[in-house]
């Protein structure tokens, strides 16, 4: 007999970043795996991460997360230094890379972290490349929404 998987840890969202559909026009998706120290898995384990103001940078060649905030648990070692805010490495094909950094040098995208999730027994982080939208293309997308809302209302309303 098989011992039962803890079902938190196979496939499932960690963490989500919803505010960046609404200040981001998100185009292209990505998935890069995360290196991570022990406190920090533990401590994802237990829900405690935060991507709300979090994006991808790219530096020598290479992809890392900043300003994901995962904070360490009270039960962590003692001798382990636990940043909550440092910036983590993204695992990466070079062609990926290279593609990542003619979008952001030539078009002027950004890369946005919107979700952390386990993948079998990796976490995994999904990231766009984005383009900052302007205050008058929100509103738009308020509008759109509240209209879709309100025909659904009315279509409801007209079946009966």
């Amino acid at each position: 007999m098989s011992k039962k998987q803890n079902s938190k840890n196979q496939g499932g969202t960690i963490a989500l970043n919803r505010k960046a559909r609404h200040e981001y026009f998100l185009e292209d998706k990505y998935e890069a795996g995360i290196s991570l120290q022990g406190w920090e898995l533990k401590s994802i384990r237990q829900g405690k991460v935060n991507l709300s103001d979090s994006y991808v940078i790219l530096k020598d060649g290479e992809a890392f997360l900043f300003g994901a905030q995962i904070q360490p648990l009270n039960s962590a070692s003692s001798h382990v230094i636990c940043d909550p805010e440092r910036s983590r490495k993204l695992l990466l094909n070079k062609r990926e890379i290279s593609r990542l950094i003619g979008a952001k040098e030539r078009d002027g995208y950004t890369m946005v972290a919107t979700a952390m999730y386990w993948k079998a027994c990796w976490v995994k982080l999904e990231f766009y490349l984005a383009k900052g939208k302007k205050s008058f293309d929100k509103r738009d997308d308020i509008k759109d929404r509240d209209w879709s809302r309100e025909k659904e209302r009315m279509m409801k309303h007209t079946a009966r």
